[in-house]
């Protein structure tokens, strides 16, 4: 390896490689393809425009100085940049009107909303500032908002917009996706725009009985206090309620739903079916039922009980499309597609692995589309002129992504992508063009345009020009290793240095998350710009990271191993690759360390305290301690409530296991993380220090659950690579001079 990483280089972002146009749209009528991206590498982001017959590129909002500074952000937009785990800045949101005769867009800016038809000059929509997740109406003619806990609406050439509703008080708001929707359920949105733009449904929600959880800023110059109502496992939940407002007719009717009214199930989706036809999916609180649920508008007229002030009930009962009940838990997906022939698709995890069928417009299964032990991941659109539906999946191996089509008359996926490696995609809504965005562990990411009709394919924007050779990094390797229980089998990659292998062998650093939903080992170019690995790497180190059972892309059966006993077999099979690599005597046994981030985090306390006899030290970021200090959909999806399963609690403790601790361990947390608080990491300081056992710390008081700050980052990385080489031995900090 000729060049060598810095520190400098582990705190900058985005990792070199890995820029590639987000958000991507295509226009109503098929012709253009909107989407952000920055042409000079950084995270600093425009809306960009593509002529799709003639490949003409231009930009339509660039960002102002004011969206690139974080710091000059509402403090509930940079809550919503938390939720998504946002790092761009500059314009990072638009929208396209999906139905409107000409082309209509939408995007945010300091001043307000701007909007755009027909690649005219842009527009600035007067009263319209702070407002977020705005969404033009399909016919392009108004836009809807969330301001300060209000739900509000404008035509696009009115003079002001007008509330659709407002809060009565604190803790109730109307139109914005809950806390639990945006991080655990992958839903942020809060209302929803029927296909013709005459009706908005949107969320009530009501937090009022939650208490509010104070979080202090102590690094400004003055304290202040952000209070959150966070719902804490086994607590209550955001009470949900859900409207339906009639523009034309002034009219509000509600959607009664008890149980989601009372807190006892989620909110899951929302679609409208058609201009009459709203769909509900609706979780269970124990996340094992959920129900789609029709309700009818019928054209021409509001409801019968409706009223043109306050709210009034929907006075007719819904009709039942789909119901899906599962052991241990049900995974949510982004998969359903309503068709203009009343048929839908959608998925179901229910024989094990996450697959696709087709059903009639009232509900009745007619055929199961995809079949094997292998998953869907994600559903690319619909051509229902050919009556295809274009997909991701793990078909050929989970350790790559690829994307395929299936016929909705039957038969066998037909596999559209050919380059190993890790693939997403967008398919325009005729079926003219599909979008193939593609990365490997010897190749950055790169965006395709593939044109369907003619084969043709070209790049959609230019590609970084990097190579492992010109980063001077190594890809991993990746390999199998046996799981704790002796029979599974389990990816690895494993990142080595150059030279010759010492006698005792390797000094190994574990990188963890170990948690569910997530995979860490593919044939994905992120895993070659894991520049922390590789900066061990160049300085001798062996870096490992495993799926563990539990992880995500192996179906149901794999990741519900870890069903209300987190922290146990995870924890195993971590253990059993590092004892495979040592028997194999890659790695030297008496320098092995461990570090990981949130669920990594947990893991890296468990290993310290655990498995203290085989780790020497173990960096543990933003760690959750006790899983009775955080949120219910997550905890209680793989726990249970803390008075179902009491012993379940205990033993994923890390406070259980503090007397334990043999490993050297370093702490680190944001003072100000709304998502796993501090308080897991003040708990645990407590736990030890009653048990005289040693730990150090790494605060950042104005941090949040993912940390912003170039020079923290920096400072950051510094004191893990002092703390890794001071308790494995070895230079991990260069000598000022030596990293230039």
């Amino acid at each position: 390896m000729s060049r060598r990483l810095t520190l400098a280089d582990l705190a900058r972002f985005p990792r070199p490689g890995t820029q590639v146009p987000q958000r991507l749209r295509f226009s109503p009528d098929g012709c253009w393809l909107f989407f952000l991206w920055s042409e000079r590498g950084d995270l600093v982001l425009s809306l960009w425009a593509l002529d799709l017959e003639t490949g003409e590129r231009r930009v339509i909002a660039g960002p102002e100085p004011e969206q690139a500074d974080e710091t000059r952000l509402s403090l509930e937009e940079q809550l919503r940049r938390e939720r998504a785990r946002l790092r761009a800045v500059g314009v990072t949101t638009f929208d396209v009107a999906t139905k409107a005769r000409t082309v209509t867009l939408l995007w945010p800016t300091p001043s307000g909303l701007a909007v755009s038809r027909d690649f005219g000059a842009p527009r600035l929509l007067p009263g319209t500032e702070g407002a977020l997740d705005a969404r033009l109406s399909p016919d392009g003619s108004r836009v809807a908002f969330h301001r300060n806990g209000g739900l509000w609406v404008m035509g696009l050439d009115a003079d002001a917009p007008v509330p659709v509703a407002l809060p009565e008080e604190e803790g109730i708001s109307y139109g914005a996706a809950e806390f639990i929707a945006q991080e655990e359920l992958d839903r942020s949105e809060g209302f929803w725009w029927s296909p013709d733009g005459r009706r908005l449904a949107f969320q009530r929600t009501d937090e009022r009985h939650i208490p509010p959880y104070p979080i202090v800023h102590l690094g400004r110059p003055q304290p202040a206090v952000e209070y959150h109502r966070y719902p804490f496992a086994g607590g209550a939940n955001a009470k949900i309620e859900l409207f339906v407002r009639d523009l034309e007719a002034g009219t509000t009717a509600k959607v009664e739903l008890p149980a989601l009214a009372a807190g006892d199930e989620y909110l899951a989706r929302v679609w409208w079916r058609d201009e009459e036809r709203l769909v509900v999916y609706l979780l269970s609180r124990d996340q094992q039922r959920a129900d789609a649920l029709q309700f009818e508008f019928p054209a021409g007229s509001p409801p019968a009980a409706a009223v043109t002030e306050g709210f009034s009930p929907f006075p007719r009962a819904p009709l039942g499309l789909w119901h899906d009940e599962q052991q241990p838990w049900i995974n949510l997906d982004h998969h359903t597609r309503f068709l203009a022939s009343g048929e839908f698709v959608r998925a179901s995890e229910s024989r094990g692995y996450k697959h696709l069928y087709l059903h009639a417009p009232d509900g009745r299964l007619v055929r199961q589309l995809t079949d094997g032990p292998w998953m869907v991941t994600d559903v690319l659109g619909v051509d229902e002129g050919a009556r295809a539906v274009y997909f991701a999946a793990t078909k050929e191996t989970p350790l790559e992504r690829h994307l395929y089509r299936v016929s909705l008359e039957g038969g066998e996926p037909e596999r559209v992508t050919a380059e190993p490696g890790w693939h997403a995609g967008v398919l325009s809504p005729e079926g003219r063009w599909l979008v193939d965005l593609w990365s490997s562990l010897q190749r950055p990411w790169s965006a395709w345009l593939l044109d369907l009709r003619t084969g043709e394919r070209r790049a959609l924007v230019p590609s970084e020009d990097v190579s492992p050779d010109r980063l001077g990094v190594r890809p991993p390797t990746l390999f199998q290793v046996t799981a704790a229980d002796g029979q599974t089998p389990l990816d690895a990659a494993l990142y080595l240095p150059d030279g010759d292998q010492p006698a005792a062998g390797w000094p190994l650093i574990v990188s963890v998350y170990g948690g569910p939903h997530a995979q860490r080992v593919a044939n994905d170019w992120s895993l070659t710009v894991d520049l922390r690995a590789q900066y061990l790497a160049q300085r001798g180190f062996a870096v490992l990271k495993v799926d563990n059972r539990g992880s995500a892309g192996r179906g149901l059966a794999f990741e519900a191993a870890i069903a209300r006993r987190l922290g146990t077999v995870e924890l195993d099979d971590q253990v059993a690759a590092v004892r495979a690599l040592i028997d194999r005597g890659l790695v030297d046994p008496a320098r092995v360390g461990v570090y990981g981030w949130s669920y990594g985090g947990y893991m890296a306390c468990l290993a310290a305290t655990k498995a203290g006899d085989l780790f020497r030290c173990a960096v543990a970021g933003a760690p959750v301690t006790d899983w009775d200090g955080y949120d219910t959909a997550y905890t209680e999806r793989y726990m249970g409530t803390p008075t179902s399963n009491p012993e379940g609690y205990r033993e994923a403790s890390v406070l259980t296991h503090a007397r334990n601790l043999k490993a050297a361990l370093l702490l680190v947390h944001g003072g100000v993380d709304e998502n796993v608080h501090f308080r897991h990491t003040a708990r645990l300081i407590v736990a030890l220090t009653e048990a005289q056992k040693p730990y150090e710390l790494l605060l950042f008081p104005e941090e949040r659950h993912m940390p912003r700050d170039a020079a923290g980052l920096e400072y950051q990385e510094r004191r893990v690579m002092e703390f890794l080489g001071r308790h494995l031995g070895g230079s991990l900090v260069d000598e000022p001079g030596a990293e230039d």
